[in-house]
């Protein structure tokens, strides 16, 4: 287990590698860049706005190739140090992301939270009640879940089912849990809701899928002629066999929850990862972007480390060496 934990780790450079290349290249296909939104604010003549932007890219180091600026920006990272934000030199871009990735990883959990609570009760009932009324709809809120855009559902419920129920607005001013957890519920239960409710959809079927799989096994119908209760076999014999593939949807599922974030975060005015890569990548504020994907790469790449022990957890067959 310790040699399988050190070669995980050890694939994560070429992963951050990969990413940071590809981000940056991206970044830069992009048209303009950061010079261009200082220079808007400059009056002058053409020559001037020139000569402006060309010393401000050799202060940023724009004027450098590709390879330059991306070596330049790894070696710093080694070091522990992701830079500063073209927009504000007097913060690190590392500072301008720890005050946002609390407010990610809030949501990010209670989405997932959400998404399960609803996804796993209701797929195994469907499929243990297979073809009935209660299976048919299950299955029509499943198709429904993934057929819904989170964006709609999100601007759905503030704009007509809020109003309609009469509930308050929900509050504009974040409020951090240990700020005020009433408050920082109130603000974030509606975006969890709706972010889990498109992650519950797959999750559904699948379940729903392996477990009608599952209980078509031998050992079932020799667990049920043994005498024991349904609720045993369930829990005991059919779920626990049918949850690896689940566990690996949900591990895919961080990116999508990530995803989805940027969203969220953006209509419901959350200072998260999401809503500050969106400002930056209209900025083209490079080293905020990249230091972003970098926090996004190390979450993936956890997730999928914790999936992968949670198989020897739910199958004991399983053993990393």
């Amino acid at each position: 287990m310790r040699n399988y934990f050190i070669r995980r780790l050890l694939l994560l450079i070429p992963t951050i590698v990969g990413i940071t290349i590809v981000v940056v290249g991206l970044v830069r296909l992009l048209p303009g860049d950061a010079v261009d939104a200082f220079a808007d604010e400059y009056r002058g003549t053409a020559e001037q706005i020139e000569e402006v932007k060309a010393e401000l890219r050799a202060q940023l180091g724009l004027d450098r190739s590709f390879p330059e600026q991306w070596a330049d920006w790894f070696w710093n990272l080694l070091q522990g140090d992701l830079g500063y934000s073209f927009h504000g030199r007097e913060r690190t871009v590392w500072e301008d992301i720890r005050e946002r990735i609390p407010v990610t990883f809030e949501l990010g959990i209670l989405a997932m939270i959400v998404g399960l609570v609803v996804a796993m009760p209701v797929g195994i009932y469907s499929a243990v009640r297979q073809d009935t009324a209660g299976d048919y709809m299950a299955r029509g809120i499943a198709i429904l879940f993934l057929a819904v855009p989170s964006f709609w559902l999100a601007i759905l419920v503030i704009s007509i089912v809020f109003p309609r129920l009469g509930l308050p607005p929900l509050p504009i001013v974040y409020r951090s849990p240990t700020e005020d957890l009433i408050e920082n519920l109130r603000q974030m239960y509606v975006p969890a809701i709706v972010l889990g409710v498109s992650l519950a959809g797959p999750v559904m079927r699948l379940t729903r899928a392996q477990m009608l799989e599952v209980l078509r096994q031998d050992y079932i119908r020799t667990a049920r002629a043994k005498g024991l209760r349904e609720q045993s076999v369930i829990n005991g014999h059919a779920l626990r066999n049918a949850l690896i593939p689940v566990i690996t949807l949900i591990g895919l599922q961080v990116g999508i929850v990530i995803g989805g974030s940027v969203i969220m975060e953006t209509i419901f005015v959350l200072p998260g990862m999401g809503k500050r890569m969106i400002t930056a990548l209209q900025s083209r504020d490079t080293p905020v972007v990249l230091g972003i994907m970098f926090c996004i790469a190390i979450v993936v790449v956890a997730a999928n480390l914790i999936v992968d022990v949670t198989y020897s957890m739910v199958d004991p067959r399983i053993r990393y060496q």
